[in-house]
């Protein structure tokens, strides 16, 4: 019994050990489309594979839904590393430099909102829009984040100018718009903007494109293991496990960041 108890003991310091040295891979894929926590982790989980082979550590997901608890995790230096759907919360940690950016996501470096309406002209004269109700999905979307900058930049008063309303899903937006309820709708949904257009439905204004799906790592993390996350990710169409990966995630791969273009578009958001 005394030789299996420090069988059992040695096991266990080795279990310990092993969760120890295990990275902790943060999911927040937004707040503004419908997916179940089981489906997202179905999606990341041969990805987290793929890491985990790259770095010689177990990778463990955790997915979080919400953008405060997040910001939070962030914070707390609880994650190594991170997909993020909102740019905005990478952009902040990133800011505060407690994470660096390794990553885009290939087909998403250039969400653009779009303002649903019923005018038949595009807006020239960006006064027009004032007292008129305007409605964005969740107010921490980085599509509602996205709008108030363009509003912004149009030198109009977020807070006074305009009649936000919020509604939380990107889907449900076209139907304040149709029935009279807002004069736009601001979206970057190309599934809704389609279905919208072949209804008759036009489209008043455009924001500048922004990468909305990001790779970080912890600023803690050694420049080794860093690289070692990012070359992963960038060649990870190029072996049969990431090829896998990449298809069962539904993406097409992902692409090295633009340092200096995150800052530009951190100012634009305002953070």
């Amino acid at each position: 019994m005394i030789v299996l108890n420090k069988h059992l003991l040695a096991l266990c310091l080795a279990s310990t050990a092993i969760s120890a040295n295990a990275l902790t891979l943060g999911v927040t894929e937004g707040v503004t489309y419908r997916a179940t926590e089981a489906e997202i982790e179905a999606k990341f989980a041969p990805i987290a594979k793929v890491i985990s082979v790259a770095t010689k550590q177990p990778v463990t997901i955790r997915i979080i839904p919400s953008y405060n608890a997040l910001r939070d995790a962030l914070k707390q230096g609880q994650l190594d590393a991170a997909f993020i759907h909102p740019a905005h919360v990478s952009f902040e940690s990133i800011k505060t430099g407690t994470y660096k950016s390794v990553a885009w996501t290939t087909g998403f470096t250039d969400y653009k909102v779009s303002f649903l309406c019923k005018e038949p002209e595009p807006i020239k004269n960006w006064t027009t829009v004032n007292g008129k109700a305007l409605v964005t999905p969740d107010a921490d979307s980085i599509t509602a984040i996205m709008t108030r900058s363009m509003l912004r930049e149009s030198k109009l008063n977020v807070a006074t100018d305009v009649k936000l309303q919020v509604t939380r899903f990107q889907d449900a937006v076209p139907f304040y718009v149709d029935n009279g309820f807002a004069a736009y709708g601001a979206t970057a949904s190309g599934a809704v903007i389609k279905a919208w257009k072949e209804k008759g439905g036009k489209t008043c204004a455009q924001s500048r494109g922004m990468p909305i799906k990001h790779w970080i790592v912890s600023s803690k993390m050694s420049d080794e293991q860093a690289a070692s996350v990012r070359e992963a990710l960038l060649s990870m169409d190029k072996s049969e496990l990431g090829q896998k990966a990449l298809a069962a995630s539904g993406y097409k791969g992902f692409i090295a960041s633009d340092t200096d273009l995150e800052k530009t578009l951190t100012n634009w958001l305002g953070l």
